[in-house]
C-alpha cells in the first residue's frame, strides 16, 4: 500500500508559478477558469503576463474584461485569439477585433462550457438548437433534428488549461468552494497540460473523498498560491 502511494505521489509536480508556467509553449491554446473573479487563477495569470516570450496566444475563457490580469497581454499585443461568452465589457479588445488585430470567437455560455465538457471527454463535436437562426451561427452547419433547426458546434480542448481550486492533496486531487468551481472542473479535462492554483495543499486521506471534484489523473502540475497584498 505505501508502495502505491509513492507511485502516487509523484504523478503530480509542486512548482512555483513561474515554474510551472515556463513549460507553457509559445503560440500556445490555454484556457483559463473563473466566472468574474470566482475561481480565476489570478497568481498563474500574473505569472504568464510576466513571461514576455509568451506571444500569439489563443485564450479560452468565459470573459477578458478590462479589468482581468490577462488584459495585460492584449494591451501588449500578445493575443492572436479569445473564445468565449462575453467580451462586450472590454471595449478596447472589441474595437481590436473591429479592426481585424485579434480574433474573437463568440460562443452562448451554455454552448461553451458544453464544448469544453465533450472537448474533454472526447468528442469532437455536437448538434445543439441555441444559436439557430442567429448571426452567431452563420457559416456554420446546420442541421433540422425532430423539426427544429440545430447548429453544428465544435467541442474545445487546448495546449494548457490554467485553474483554481481551493484544496489539493499531495496526490493531486482536488476539491473546490462553492461557485468558484465554475469552468475549473471541466477545462482540467479538456487541455494537455493541467495548472492548477490551490489555496492549500493537505496530506493524501485528509480530503473527503465524497468532496473530490478533480481526480489525480487529470492535474499535472500545482502551484500554491500567495497571498495577496
Amino acid at each position: 500500500m505505501n508502495d502505491t502511494l509513492d507511485q502516487i505521489q509523484t504523478h503530480v509536480k509542486f512548482l512555483t508559478a513561474d515554474e510551472a508556467v515556463s513549460h507553457i509553449p509559445e503560440a500556445a491554446s490555454i484556457m483559463v477558469g473563473g466566472f468574474g473573479y470566482a475561481g480565476t487563477p489570478r497568481h498563474l495569470s500574473r505569472a504568464i503576463v510576466k513571461r514576455e516570450e509568451l506571444r500569439d496566444l489563443t485564450l479560452i475563457m468565459n470573459s477578458l474584461g478590462s479589468v482581468s490580469v490577462l488584459n495585460d497581454l492584449f494591451i501588449q499585443n500578445r493575443i492572436k485569439k479569445v473564445v468565449g461568452s462575453f467580451f462586450s465589457s472590454n471595449k478596447e479588445l472589441v474595437k481590436a477585433h473591429r479592426e481585424g488585430s485579434v480574433e474573437i470567437e463568440l460562443l452562448p455560455q451554455g454552448t461553451f462550457t458544453e464544448a469544453i465538457r465533450l472537448g474533454g471527454a472526447g468528442i469532437p463535436a455536437f448538434y445543439t438548437p441555441t444559436a439557430a437562426g442567429t448571426d452567431l451561427a452563420l457559416g456554420k452547419e446546420t442541421r433540422v433534428i425532430n423539426g427544429r433547426e440545430h447548429v453544428l458546434e465544435y467541442s474545445l480542448t487546448a495546449d494548457v488549461a490554467i485553474i483554481r481550486a481551493y484544496k489539493a492533496d499531495k496526490a493531486g486531487n482536488l476539491v473546490y468552494r462553492k461557485t468558484a468551481s465554475n469552468f475549473n472542473p471541466l477545462m482540467a479535462t479538456a487541455a494537455k497540460l493541467t495548472i492548477v492554483e490551490v489555496d492549500e495543499i493537505v496530506e493524501i486521506g485528509e480530503l473527503d473523498p465524497d468532496s473530490i471534484v478533480t481526480p489525480f489523473i487529470f492535474v499535472d502540475m500545482i502551484v500554491k498560491r500567495e497571498v495577496e497584498a
